[in-house]
């Protein structure tokens, strides 16, 4: 596999340059006001380009590195289902945005306060903090250990391979440039490692091409099943069309071998309106506008960038599989197919890193290694920052209500200390479980149902109360840890099964979609009964944060905040996934 070149690493260096140079700038800056607002939300007072870019930014972490690219080249456009829900990020943008901007809060758990009480509030903090663990950290420690051990494979230090090397220096590395500059670093090292991030990764798209022979190559040799999103496959001896339990003869409707309509039609959106309208990991950096106009535009400039995944990686997935079956690349060849000449699907997860190293120019290396870099780093830095706000402003400023800015802020860098040795803890559990990475992708289609549930119907009806709220997360999460207490030993431990047909083996084989969206419809039922079994709320307490409680004054400053062009903007996005629905059809 081609080595980087010295003319790469300088590139690289460049980078890094450029990024503590920006948390130098954040720390000083955080350094002269010392206030809460300052170091979780950068004063509020981020431009929405700067919002749209951290955004997406934070978002392109392993999920696109490992796994967006890998599926590319396993299962072709199938998983662009996920990043043509750009239109999520238009919800966040005119449904949700007003309620925020309007409540002035610092975290979603601070939002759930004030709709619905203090005790939802501390449940919600503790459910994101352990699954910011579990999800976001862990997946993208694992991510920065498969780029390195690609790139740098012969590396070694102090007995420590490429894999362990990259993981601690992505987890050390971010952790002092968000330590450093707080929410500020955050957001304008990420609106950088955008433009890195997809700039490079263009090159990939490019050059890629290049080497197979253009589009049309691509087509032939990856063939139209791998441009399909909606022709569904039943692979061979399966006879049912929709039955939700992942059994041989019985097996879900499938886009491909993984992806049932059914799941994808209704949990996905599920999913898709938790993660961008109310986890603290992306709506944080929306926090941090000034006014309601900056932050609408934020999100509507995060959903165009939300589109370019499907050409900025899946596409190179599906090029680095086309190189690989042709045979033009022997590299990949190998590393992609066995003697026999079936796919190796692990193997193929290492697609992205695979190409940047066999097909790109010295010098254009370095810069998408950068973007890789960044990619991580970004999302990291989300994760590390969004956890640090949650722990300090959900539990530290409730337990010591008399501690100064100062101090605040003090605990909030020892908290996101505390996180980068968590994830340096992780690093031998990520490296050593069975399909570990596959099992933590499922985490959060069982922890998101009630989460969207509380926050959506909150919203949309006054008369929903906190007892409600209460019970729908308690159930929900129930269920979701249930799932995953079921799970985990079929994961983690070798040749453990339940015996097919009973409670627990049929838990465990129904589809991950189909148990989330069971779990969402338990989630509405137990919140509309149990609020309308218990005393009406008092609607004065939550003035404004609904669209029962809304004022005239609210209604007339919301309206006064957008105009045509941001209209215009939202239905191009609309058009250009639409526009991807129609061509990707095989």
């Amino acid at each position: 596999m081609t080595a980087l070149h010295m003319w790469d690493w300088l590139v690289i260096l460049g980078y890094f340059v450029i990024v503590f140079g920006i948390a130098w700038w954040a720390y000083l800056k955080e350094k002269r006001s010392q206030t809460t607002a300052e170091y979780f939300l950068a004063g509020r007072n981020l431009g929405w380009w700067v919002i749209g870019a951290a955004v997406f930014s934070s978002n392109i972490g392993s999920e696109h590195l490992v796994g967006l690219a890998g599926s590319g080249a396993t299962d072709g456009v199938a998983m662009a289902h996920y990043e043509l829900h750009a239109w999520c990020l238009l919800v966040l943008a005119w449904i949700m945005v007003p309620f925020y901007m309007r409540s002035k809060v610092f975290t979603m758990p601070e939002f759930l306060e004030r709709r619905f009480s203090t005790v939802n509030r501390t449940m919600l903090s503790v459910i994101s903090l352990v699954a910011y663990v579990l999800t976001k950290l862990a997946v993208g420690i694992f991510a920065g250990g498969v780029v390195f051990a690609v790139l740098i494979p012969d590396i070694e230090f102090m007995g420590l391979d490429s894999f362990w090397i990259g993981s601690v220096a992505v987890i050390v590395l971010t952790g002092i440039y968000t330590v450093m500059g707080g929410m500020r670093a955050v957001a304008y090292t990420s609106a950088i490692q955008t433009v890195i991030l997809v700039v490079g990764s263009a090159f990939v798209t490019y050059y890629g091409l290049k080497s197979l022979g253009g589009w049309d190559a691509l087509r032939e040799w990856a063939g139209s099943e791998m441009f399909n999103l909606w022709k569904p496959m039943v692979p061979e001896g399966m006879t049912s069309t929709w039955a939700p339990v992942k059994e041989e003869a019985r097996m879900a409707w499938y886009f491909n071998d993984n992806y049932p309509w059914v799941g994808m039609l209704f949990c996905a959106p599920i999913i898709g309106l938790w993660y961008w309208c109310t986890d603290q990991y992306i709506v944080q950096r929306v926090l941090g506008a000034q006014n309601e106009q900056v932050a609408r535009r934020g999100s509507i400039c995060s959903a165009a960038l939300k589109l370019l995944p499907v050409f900025i990686f899946i596409i190179p997935g599906m090029i680095a599989f086309a190189l690989a079956k042709s045979g033009q690349n022997e590299v990949l060849a190998t590393a992609f197919f066995d003697e026999s000449g079936q796919l190796i699907r692990d193997n193929a997860q290492q697609a992205f890193p695979m190409l940047v190293a066999e097909v790109l120019p010295i010098g254009i290396r370095g810069v998408v290694v950068a973007g890789l870099l960044a990619a991580l780093m970004s999302s990291l830095a989300g994760a590390f920052n969004a956890s640090a706000a949650l722990f300090t402003i959900d539990f530290y400023s409730k337990m010591r209500p008399e501690a100064t800015q100062k101090q605040i802020v003090w605990v909030g860098r020892l908290a996101t200390i505390v996180m980068v040795v968590i994830g340096l803890a992780w690093i031998p559990v990520i490296r050593g479980g069975k399909g570990l990475y596959d099992y933590l992708q499922g985490i959060q289609s069982y922890l998101a149902p009630p989460i969207f549930v509380v926050f959506f119907l909150g919203v949309f009806s006054k008369r929903l109360n906190a007892q409600g709220c209460l019970w729908a997360m308690i159930v929900g999460f129930a269920l979701g840890l249930f799932r995953l207490a079921v799970d985990t030993p079929v994961k983690l431990i070798s040749d453990f099964s339940y015996a097919e047909g009973s409670f627990l083996w049929i838990v465990n084989n129904m589809y991950f979609q189909y148990y989330s969206l069971l779990i969402f419809l338990i989630c509405i039922g137990v919140m509309v009964v149990v609020s309308h079994m218990t005393a009406e709320p008092d609607y004065s307490k939550f003035k404004g944060l609904t669209f029962g409680t809304q004022t005239e004054e609210d209604r007339k400053a919301s309206r006064a905040s957008w105009n045509q062009w941001d209209v215009i903007a939202s239905a191009a996005v609309l058009v250009a996934i639409l526009a991807a629905y129609l061509y990707f059809r095989g």
